[in-house]
């Protein structure tokens, strides 16, 4: 790609330069700064473009359940689970999201909502522990998120509580979609058994206003979990949506 080139040209004057080449800093500095730009172009392409895929599978009036943050907050562009969301805004359609408020950091509630809300896209926020029973309701059209990481058999790495969304998707028969760029499948990776999880610090549950927790206990706090490929409806990318079963080869 052209970021790739402007990659490796900012990288040979670096390596020049640290060679005793003559390069000047403002030189590096400017190639650098053009790599950059060229990379957020490239971002910016790559969510419209999942947008635009996604947006095929929302009717008018769709309701999407997502959970943590997958927008433009976490992305140079329109991110990914939120694309198609702004794709069905800027269509004329109408769409409501509703936002798990992510557990224990918040990024829905803090992130989401207020992605939501400044695009004045309604919005709803709700306990993670909520949703099951939402999606047993009718009251969701379909779920989408994001992902860290998607092994070559279609398991897929994502904030903490993920899995769980997709259980009762599963169970409440709402598809569930997963929207990643191709950058994030990772063929290396054979399983969703061989993604390692961060465990982050207890505090980070233990001193939120609500957890009323005793000093001293411990704490489960895994910041991902993984879902089964089973579970998972399709992979919305920047080329088109995978559509299981996941043959290991995201060429969509």
């Amino acid at each position: 790609s052209a970021a790739a080139s402007a990659s490796g040209a900012a990288a040979e004057s670096y390596s020049g330069s640290a060679s005793g080449s003559d390069i000047a800093p403002v030189d590096l500095a400017a190639r650098l700064l053009q790599e950059a730009e060229l990379i957020l172009q490239e971002d910016l392409e790559t969510s419209r473009r999942i947008g635009e895929f996604g947006l095929a599978l929302l009717k008018d009036g769709a309701r999407v359940l997502t959970h943590c943050n997958a927008g433009g907050l976490a992305t140079g562009g329109l991110g990914t689970a939120l694309a198609p969301v702004y794709a069905a805004q800027a269509a004329g359609q109408r769409v409501e999201v509703f936002a798990d408020e992510t557990r224990p950091l918040l990024q829905g509630a803090r992130l989401t909502a207020w992605e939501m809300a400044t695009a004045s896209i309604p919005v709803t926020i709700l306990c993670d522990s909520a949703a099951p029973g939402l999606l047993h309701t009718g009251r969701i059209d379909i779920v989408i998120v994001g992902a860290d990481r998607v092994a070559r058999n279609g398991d897929t790495a994502n904030k903490v509580g993920t899995f769980g969304a997709a259980l009762a998707a599963k169970s409440a028969g709402v598809p569930f979609y997963v929207a990643a760029p191709l950058s994030t499948f990772d063929p290396q990776i054979a399983s969703g058994r061989d993604i390692p999880i961060e465990e982050r610090g207890g505090d980070e549950v233990t001193t939120t206003t609500a957890s009323g927790a005793p000093p001293g206990v411990q704490v489960y706090n895994p910041a991902f979990d993984v879902t089964p490929a089973a579970l998972i409806s399709g992979w919305i990318t920047e080329r088109g949506i995978i559509q299981p079963p996941f043959t290991g080869e995201p060429d969509a």
